[in-house]
């Protein structure tokens, strides 16, 4: 059975994920402590204590879940299960940074650090009220384009992440989205909600975010994945060090092609996917995907151990 290790992205984050495997393996407890000191302030509190509002800042939210992701990923390295046990990884959104992380080219330090930037860059881009998102469900993706298309007139509606068969997030301006949420309606549509986001990400709004990450991203050392990491923007395992910097800035602006990126990943014969970290939502996307593509979630000492003991059967 041929595995790819997948990585959340924000909306995943909740008070108290990762403490249970803090507590079960020291290796766990090291990536908190590790991403604290990158970030020279205690996350782990937050993520553990504080408020829910204030971990879903994006700033916050973005390095939290990483760290989470990162924390699950030492405790299976614990149990014999590492990186190396993957064909592939692949993470939505800022799971990519987690995905890169986990397979060796980016530093646990130097992660947390640029997720801080991202979170604020992006938070920074578009002043609050002016953007929006929407998810879309029950349109295939290029009708959903044609949607966005029709709503944008001379502001920016963009499909920003195509997640699944049934469910395309779009992107821009607040006004555009507003239209497209009542022309997705009109063209079938099962439902069309606005998302309860802080910026309109993975559009061309977004484009003073990638500047900045384009600089941040300059200045940290990227080495060659030690497996294969499928990149959003392209729907394909890149592992050259500078391609992935560059796609890493892409990104910022760039769809989020999620379902094309789990289609190839089934084409390079991978079978079973293992969420890393907090949440369930990309098995269930998976799910919708490729039923014959095996879900797993590892975000608790339990599941850790079931993990093993799958493995062991």
């Amino acid at each position: 059975m041929s595995r790819a290790f997948i990585f959340p992205g924000q909306g995943a984050q909740t008070i108290g994920m990762g403490r249970a495997l803090a507590e079960a393996y020291p290796a766990a407890q090291a990536v908190f402590d590790e991403v604290d000191d990158a970030l020279g302030e205690k996350l782990s509190a937050l993520i553990w204590e504080g408020a829910q509002d204030d971990l879903t800042l994006t700033q916050n939210a973005q390095p939290a879940l990483m760290a989470t992701s990162l924390a699950a990923m030492r405790a299976l390295e614990a149990e014999g299960l590492g990186i190396e046990t993957a064909a592939m990884v692949a993470g939505h959104s800022l799971g990519e940074y987690s995905a890169l992380s986990a397979a060796g080219a980016l530093s646990l330090g130097d992660c947390a650090r640029l997720l801080r930037t991202r979170g604020l860059a992006m938070q920074a881009a578009v002043p609050v009220g002016e953007g929006a998102m929407a998810a879309v469900l029950g349109l295939d993706l290029e009708a959903v384009r044609d949607v966005a298309q029709q709503a944008a007139g001379d502001e920016v509606c963009q499909a920003a992440n195509d997640n699944d068969p049934g469910q395309v997030v779009v992107s821009g301006h607040a006004g555009a989205v507003a239209r497209a949420v009542d022309l997705a309606k009109e063209a079938g549509a099962k439902r069309a909600m606005l998302l309860p986001v802080s910026a309109p990400f993975h559009c061309a709004l977004m484009a003073p975010a990638a500047e900045v990450m384009a600089e941040a991203l300059s200045e940290v050392t990227i080495t060659a994945p030690r497996v294969p990491v499928v990149a959003n923007v392209r729907a394909e395992a890149v592992s050259d060090p500078d391609t992935i910097r560059g796609l890493l800035v892409e990104q910022v602006t760039g769809a989020v092609r999620w379902r094309e990126s789990v289609l190839y990943m089934a084409q390079q014969g991978v079978t079973e996917t293992w969420e890393i970290g907090a949440g369930k939502a990309l098995s269930g996307m998976v799910r919708r995907i490729d039923r014959e593509i095996a879900v797993r979630a590892v975000g608790t000492p339990e599941d850790v151990a079931a993990a093993v003991e799958a493995v062991k059967a």
